[in-house]
């Protein structure tokens, strides 16, 4: 019997009662989660900002006015607008106003270099830009060479309650601090549109575009593929986002629909925190509580005023909020449930956040070309740590021969993991041969490998681009740098293959040692060759005093380790 009809007989019965085995998605717009939302819940608060509350029916109202503002800018059906803002009020105004037009979202990091913020406008072909005030000197140094008609600037001071709206007006230190980081002001002569401006726009209707085909029109062009070169935009339909929505909404079999309180300190520019704490909390009626940075004081601080139930984040959040200590954790209290994806989740850290506050941590998997979530560990004492889980509803996976796709792999043996659902995406924008590449008869080619239990839960082992073939054997970097972690005094590790004469190649380790202690090559390569095969044994390592390249989510980034070898 193949691995699919296994797994799709047994993965259900390991979550709790009530979660469908197949979903019934609605044939809707991404817009329509939040139209849903507002006459369902229209007086419940959507969203809170440093206090300031906005409730569903406002939202939908300001998206409405939003949409017609952007309208009069002359932004049309199918045409591509950049959202280069952190996570507050303006961007969820912003992202479905531009759906309500049939328009198309590329979110954008705010932390881009001039380079990376132009290939990224010039690619997806953006025509206008709802920009942060403290991104507008980036946009605008590139604006000339792009596509961009305008550019529209927000202030986060503008989204902040009377109060502190107050305190940026005084001369404070705490003021000028705040200043700096919510509402920085624009240059003279700024060639740009207020937000607020826009905002006042005359109200569209929401059915002002046309009809939308859900299943072939393209909601969100979202950037992926940085690590291995320049980047792509994958294709995101409206379907892959609402099918992807009620998918995990299915997997919460206790979520209370419009009693939950989501903390989103995953940013919204990237997939997860899209899904996770914008589409995921539209359909559910949450309350979102906006965190513009990943700032231990704050979300502390957020944490005791607004009592969160829903926290889906990376593994670097749960331990930096358990460094904090049991006192200050009091707020965590009333979190129910933790989806944690992004890279591996130690069982030693589910075991100590859940010690400590009593909510449910466990792991999970996604891509950006999935929209994004996949796989992922019932929420309940079925859950195994260690694994990414089992196909959320709706979901198949398949393990299968690196070599021969045709091939699959028996339970236990490791291959390239195949997904197919009604999450995964259409292709990349402009890109025909990656996307040929990635896609055949509906599976999605994820470049990760995997394992495969008989009950159907997978192990993700390391991706296939970053396997080493050491003298015909293949080498999991992974494997090895969890043997590093393991040595008292190193502190942080990555593996990496580098070219070799005689092996093709080899492993190096890039290392760093912990604050006060010391350690050699010698020493560190006799305790690997305790633990490895003599293939996997670095040949190569490299103690460093600067960090180690990661992506925004705290992913390390082997693609730049391996360039810095080569290049040194």
């Amino acid at each position: 019997m193949a691995q699919t009809e296994k797994s799709a007989r047994s993965w259900h019965r390991f979550y709790a009662a009530g979660v469908p085995q197949r979903l019934s998605i609605p044939n809707i717009p991404v817009t329509g989660l939040l139209d849903e939302a507002a006459q369902r819940h229209g007086r419940r608060t959507a969203l809170l900002f440093f206090g300031r509350r906005t409730s569903y029916r406002a939202l939908r109202t300001a998206v409405d006015r939003f949409a017609g503002g952007l309208a009069a800018l002359g932004v049309s059906r199918g045409e591509r607008v950049a959202l280069v803002m952190p996570n507050c009020p303006q961007y969820v105004v912003a992202f479905y106003a531009v759906l309500r037009l049939g328009a198309i979202v590329v979110p954008t990091n705010p932390l881009y270099t001039e380079t990376e913020l132009a290939h990224q406008l010039n690619d997806s072909g953006a025509v206008l830009a709802v920009v942060h005030e403290a991104a507008f000197p980036t946009v605008d140094a590139v604006r000339d060479r792009t596509g961009l008609r305008e550019v529209v600037t927000a202030s986060l001071g503008d989204a902040l309650p009377g109060r502190l709206r107050l305190l940026l007006r005084l001369p404070l230190r705490r003021s000028r601090e705040l200043r700096a980081r919510l509402a920085p002001g624009l240059p003279p002569g700024a060639r740009s549109v207020p937000f607020t401006t826009v905002a006042r726009g005359r109200r569209a209707d929401p059915g002002s575009a046309g009809p939308v085909s859900p299943r072939t029109a393209v909601a969100v062009l979202q950037y992926t593929g940085g690590t291995t070169g320049t980047p792509k935009g994958a294709m995101l339909t409206h379907r892959n986002l609402v099918a992807n929505a009620h998918q995990v909404r299915a997997w919460y079999p206790g979520l209370r629909q419009g009693r939950e309180t989501m903390l989103a300190g995953l940013p919204m520019f990237h997939v997860y925190g899209m899904t996770m704490c914008l589409t995921v909390a539209s359909l559910a009626g949450a309350r979102t509580v906006l965190l513009p940075a990943f700032d231990i004081g704050l979300v502390t601080r957020e944490l005791r005023r607004h009592r969160p139930t829903l926290f889906p984040g990376v593994p670097p959040m749960y331990q930096a909020l358990m460094a904090q200590g049991r006192p200050r954790l009091r707020g965590l209290r009333s979190v129910r449930y933790c989806l944690s994806g992004a890279m591996r989740l130690e069982p030693e850290t589910i075991d100590a956040f859940q010690e400590l506050t009593g909510a449910r941590l466990v792991e999970g998997y996604g891509l950006t070309e999935a929209s994004p979530v996949v796989l992922a560990n019932p929420l309940n004492a079925n859950a195994r740590p260690g694994t990414v889980g089992i196909p959320l509803p709706g979901t198949e996976v398949r393990v299968v021969d690196e070599r021969d796709p045709d091939r699959e792999q028996p339970p236990g043996e490791a291959g390239e993991l195949l997904v197919r659902g009604p999450q995964v995406f259409a292709g990349y924008w402009h890109e025909r041969e990656d996307s040929a590449r990635m896609l055949h008869d509906g599976w999605l080619f994820t470049g990760d490998i995997a394992v495969m239990g008989p009950d159907g839960f997978v192990t993700v082992i390391d991706r296939k681009r970053d396997v080493i073939i050491a003298s015909g054997f293949s080498v999991f970097p992974s494997e090895i740098e969890e043997v590093l972690l393991s040595h008292p005094s190193v502190a942080d590790a990555a593996v990496v293959g580098v070219p070799d004469a005689y092996r093709g190649e080899t492993v190096k380790a890039c290392v760093i040692v912990r604050e006060g202690h010391g350690l050699t090559e010698r020493t560190l390569t006799a305790y690997c060759s305790e633990r490895l095969a003599a293939y996997k044994i670095p040949k190569i390592v490299e103690f460093r005093v600067d960090p180690l390249p990661r992506n925004l989510l705290g992913k390390v980034l082997r693609r730049v380790l391996r360039d810095e070898h080569r290049n040194a």
